[in-house]
């Protein structure tokens, strides 16, 4: 191989295992794959098939318990299985960027987002720390942060998941490195918001030749963004090639059953065609909604600039056995809204009714006697798990808190979720930094479950999730409601699978809601501009053709 036609990274027959309780269990098995420069390569696989685990060996970032077992990963040319720590230091940030997974547990709770995401350029003596500042407000922007130069002075914990998110995006893109490994970059996304940023990550590779190994579980996104495809299942590469032709002509039955499964807006499935019948045919509700939501507003104080007001005048119910999702782009106040309507935060103005039970006037001891009847599924599994519980005991919680049944039909009970929501069943015995990110949501959404609640709460709660097991929970999600009668709020910008789940929608944008109806007819027939924008920036619909450079857009 001639230096000309050398790879900016070469991957070949790695092979990495884990040690879990003394056993050794096999994570990555002999995978091989180049990524030339300016090129778009995408992982796409089932959440623990091995995709995350591959991307971290190559910035070698595994977990303690993991280990190399074999196998050479090449950057220019340069083995780099070798290096050094101080040397790893050298390479990560310049020379290869990182966008991890996860914004809850990525950033630093003490400083402000701006010197983080300026912090690479400092550390790599690229700019002066006031130089840095500076440039940290303009990343800021072009990740597509509202008032970069305000939120460059706040802290991680008074920004949303998606702004957490592209916070991290902004500070590995800081140093301009020549390779950067985005694992689920647009997971905690709005659809708007992860065209921008998606967009900006093809600009560099257009205009810097800076590469992208991009893993996700989202083939939409792979679709319009990569180059070639790389499937992955059980650690293993079962299909790689071009884009076109993996997404068009699958050879492999685990890639045909991916796309299948990722269908989307495409093609309408069995599920939402049902939940729009049902919809038909319902009659106009005579009781009392479940919740009632009324004039709520959530003011949050700003350092040196007054107060920014999140939630504005918004007002819904959701019905008993009904779901309502709230859509919109991050930082819109969907989040908010939801804490709120839970009173896990004290809202500013309005109206809250759980059951004809005043929410915002109620006591410490009648919110706990509710709290059993409303759950949330966080959007974060990694920040809402207990590291040192295991799997079970994290299920078990809140049956322990409110008091029920004994030690053996609770363990009953926590088989019983764990299996229903397609988990093995050793992963009881488990901590949750042993399950890959899709594995922790789907242990967060048993625990929401384990008390039978009458609504529960979602928040983003299948964003990290594969679309097979997307699929496995939306099914479950609707069973359950179908047996139980269950409620959901549904807070989510995954407009596909809010066609899917839900009954009704309201569509929020910068605090207030400006659509709200039944799902089918706001998004086949959305009458406000921001909601006609949110349903044409969703990925996959099409594959335009490659622009000069061979990214796909």
């Amino acid at each position: 191989m001639t230096a000309a036609h050398t790879p900016l990274l070469d991957v070949d027959g790695l092979t990495v295992s884990y040690t879990v309780e003394g056993e050794t269990r096999p994570a990555v098995t002999d995978v091989s794959f180049t990524v030339d420069r300016g090129e778009v390569v995408a992982i796409v696989g089932e959440s623990g098939s091995g995709k995350s685990t591959t991307a971290h060996a190559v910035i070698h970032l595994l977990a303690r318990n993991a280990r190399v077992d074999g196998g050479a990963i090449r950057f220019e040319g340069e083995d780099l299985t070798g290096l050094s720590p101080r040397a790893w230091r050298q390479v990560r940030g310049r020379r290869i960027g990182l966008i991890p997974q996860d914004p809850g547990t990525s950033l630093n709770p003490v400083k402000r987002v701006g010197r983080q995401v300026g912090e690479p350029l400092v550390i790599h003596g690229l700019a002066s720390r006031r130089a840095a500042d500076r440039q940290a407000v303009e990343l800021l922007g072009l990740a597509g942060i509202p008032e970069p130069e305000a939120r460059a002075q706040q802290f991680p914990h008074q920004f949303s998941g998606g702004m957490r998110q592209r916070g991290l995006i902004a500070a590995a893109l800081a140093a301009e490195p020549q390779l950067v490994i985005a694992d689920e970059p647009t997971s905690a996304l709005d659809v708007t918001v992860q065209r921008q940023i998606l967009d900006h990550i093809n600009t560099l590779a257009d205009t810097l030749g800076t590469a992208v190994l991009l893993i996700t579980h989202d083939l939409g996104v792979a679709a319009d963004r990569a180059d070639r495809i790389i499937v992955m299942q059980r650690g293993r590469i079962v299909e790689q090639g071009a884009a076109s032709a993996v997404l068009a002509a699958p050879q492999h039955p685990y890639t045909r059953a991916l796309i299948a499964a990722a269908s989307g807006l495409r093609a309408p499935n069995a599920r939402a065609a049902e939940r729009v019948a049902r919809n038909d045919e319902r009659p106009e509700p005579r009781s009392a909604p479940l919740l009632e939501v009324s004039g709520l507003r959530k003011e949050f104080a700003l350092p040196g600039r007054g107060r920014l007001v999140a939630v504005d005048d918004v007002s819904f119910t959701v019905g008993r056995g009904e779901t309502l999702a709230v859509v919109g782009e991050s930082g819109s106040g969907k989040s908010t809204t939801a804490r709120l309507a839970l009173r896990l935060e004290q809202p500013t103005a309005g109206g809250i009714r759980f059951d004809g039970v005043d929410l915002v006037t109620a006591g410490r001891e009648r919110l706990r006697s509710l709290r059993r009847r409303f759950q949330l599924v966080h959007q974060s599994p990694y920040a809402s798990l207990d590291p040192r519980f295991t799997i079970a005991d994290v299920v078990d919680e809140p049956l322990r808190a409110f008091g029920v049944g004994d030690r053996a039909a609770r363990a009953k009970r926590v088989r019983e979720l764990l299996d229903r929501v397609a988990l093995p069943a050793d992963a009881a015995r488990r901590r949750p930094a042993e399950l890959s990110g899709g594995q922790r949501q789907r242990v967060a959404i048993a625990r929401a479950l384990a008390t039978g609640p009458d609504l529960v709460v979602l928040d983003e709660a299948v964003s990290a999730l594969d679309v097979s097991v997307q699929a496995q929970l939306l099914d479950l999600l609707v069973e359950l409601q179908r047996q139980l009668g269950v409620s959901y709020l549904f807070i989510s910008h995954d407009l596909a699978v809010v066609r899917e789940i839900s009954d009704r929608v309201a569509v929020m944008q910068k605090g207030r809601v400006v659509e709200q109806g039944p799902t089918a007819t706001v998004l086949t027939y959305p009458r406000a501009e921001y909601t006609r924008r949110l349903v044409d920036a969703i990925p996959g619909r099409s594959r335009e053709p490659a622009s000069p450079g061979g990214v796909g857009r």
